[in-house]
């Protein structure tokens, strides 16, 4: 029994009705709009909308930031939670572009399945493969969902080729299209044989038209598409539940712009997505699922509402019952942090929450003393350490002043925002000192968001020189004085106190290698899995 009188038996049951599920791939795929679409089939929302907005359609739902709107992109990643039947379900939708792969990978700490969206043009393309191989490291279950099939694109087996050649999973079909996309096409579900058709809706504003056909109808309807289809799906293995979730892939074919075969996609998330379990620690150990609550901080978001210059943290629940105005303690610093402000958040909108189960997602308000990575828990429970967030290897440096002297101090403010949040990393060189430092990012377009949000919310425009660095390594003390003053080189310190070897290319570092023996230079890339 939790102090708020909450039963293990609740806590598991609240558990097991959660999905926590992330949608992931290469850019332009389609997840903001698969993730309207199933809004649209939970009925949370009436219209969905599209990224570049259409005759009175409004942006989609969680792509809220001005230049998401401006450019068509997701930049920064958004949480969702809507029920489905009984089912609650914690969307997290995610930045396709690789320049902001880090925000993607910090989610994926947080989730317990992800929805694999393939093109079903271009296949599997190469961020969708880094995404899938981090998945494939951290045991996250992965759900292939083949999109834009109401559009010209490759031989549904030659895709389900591609999938088995490339990555280390065993496809297990729930649905295989009939027909050639177009104004009208079909689904067969292959487990039961029955075939839905489909008509587009208009923009696809609204469900499609959806007619189940048995086998017998299906094949009048269809013809000698739907003996191909048949033939075709007879070559795979049907879904099995019960098969371990590290060794299949559920194929699912649909239309997210059309919203076709979202509907199944729901269902195999029920009976197939894992529900919330024990989580492991830093330690080594599980905390379980029905013990004190615990959580940690996976994101920090400024400027959700322009009204309000707050920041929010989002908290994946891990364990135990979360209740708004709980008093908890902040595991890096052992102080206790008040919850008074405690949001559902749907993309954008955000509302009270009075409580919150394992696998929800609970934003906490004005939480300046949080930062990604930290982890939270009941006091009157054990104390707990969850693993610390991946840090990226940058490839792209700039060096940044402000632009007019007077904004010093909002200058310092913001970059610290930023820090905190996850947006940049900010690396302090001798050479510069605090006031004119060095921002990492794995992608340009980092440097962008972070130089339009210093403007526009902290008031401090910056000047942004780009370095001709693209690698860091950690390095020792003793290494650090051996090389610094090297041309190419540039020795620095993190935010968190890691010293960096800043290299002007992968030559230099192989060099240094041959002619300074004595000098390790460790890849970050050891701290992302």
């Amino acid at each position: 029994m939790q102090a708020d009188g909450t039963s293990l038996q609740d806590i598991a049951a609240e558990a097991h009705r959660r999905r926590t599920i992330a949608v992931i791939s290469h850019p332009d795929a389609g997840k903001s709009t698969l993730t309207e679409a199933l809004a649209l089939h939970a009925q949370v929302i009436g219209e969905a909308g599209a990224v570049h907005g259409k005759g009175n359609r409004s942006g989609v739902v969680s792509d809220w930031l001005e230049m998401e709107r401006k450019r068509g992109i997701s930049i920064t990643s958004a949480a969702l939670q809507f029920a489905w039947g009984d089912l609650t379900i914690n969307l997290l939708d995610t930045p396709g572009h690789a320049d902001f792969s880090e925000d993607t990978y910090r989610v994926l700490t947080a989730v317990d399945c992800a929805v694999m969206l393939i093109d079903s043009a271009k296949g599997l393309e190469p961020q969708t493969f880094k995404l899938f191989e981090v998945c494939k490291r951290r045991n996250v279950p992965v759900i292939a969902f083949i999109n834009k099939w109401d559009r010209p694109g490759r031989e549904a087996l030659e895709l389900i080729d591609e999938i088995t050649e490339r990555l280390d999973r065993d496809p297990q079909l729930v649905t295989w299209p009939v027909g050639i996309g177009g104004s009208e096409f079909g689904l067969l579900d292959v487990a039961s044989g029955e075939v839905h058709a489909y008509r587009k809706a208009p923009g696809g504003a609204q469900l499609a038209e959806d007619e189940t056909l048995d086998p017998p109808a299906a094949a009048q309807h269809f013809g000698g598409d739907d003996a191909r289809a048949r033939e075709e799906a007879g070559l795979l293995p049907v879904l099995d539940s019960s098969a371990p979730k590290a060794a299949v892939m559920p194929i699912l074919f649909g239309a997210a712009l059309s919203n076709i075969g979202v509907r199944q996609l729901f269902e195999t998330i029920d009976r197939w997505a894992p529900a919330p379990g024990d989580r492991p620690t830093r330690s080594g150990d599980d905390r379980p699922v029905i013990g004190a609550f615990s959580g940690f901080v996976f994101k920090m978001q400024a400027g959700m509402d322009p009204k309000h210059r707050d920041h929010v943290a989002y908290v994946r629940v891990c364990s135990g019952v979360f209740e708004r105005g709980m008093i908890l303690t902040h595991q890096p610093t052992k102080r206790a942090f008040a919850t008074k402000y405690a949001l559902s958040i749907f993309g954008r909108d955000r509302e009270v929450t009075d409580r919150a189960y394992p696998g929800d997602v609970v934003g906490l308000v004005n939480a300046a003393n949080l930062a990604v990575g930290d982890t939270l828990y009941d006091p009157e429970g054990p104390a707990v350490e969850f693993p610390p967030m991946p840090a990226f290897e940058p490839e792209h440096f700039a060096s940044a002043r402000v632009a007019d002297p007077s904004a010093s101090k909002k200058f310092r403010r913001g970059m610290d925002k930023l820090v905190q949040e996850g947006v940049v990393q900010r690396l302090v060189s001798d050479l510069r000192g605090d006031g004119n430092p060095i921002l990492a990012a794995v992608g340009p377009l980092q440097f962008e968001v972070a130089a339009d949000r210093m403007e526009h919310e902290f008031g401090a425009r910056l000047i942004l020189d780009t370095l001709p660095y693209s690698l860091a390594r950690k390095i020792d003390e003793a290494g650090a004085s051996e090389i610094s003053g090297m041309h190419g080189v540039e020795i620095a310190r993190r935010h968190d106190g890691t010293r960096l070897a800043l290299l002007r290319d992968i030559y230099l570092a192989r060099s240094i290698g041959r002619t300074h023996p004595d000098v390790t230079l460790t890849p970050l890339l050891a701290d992302a899995t």
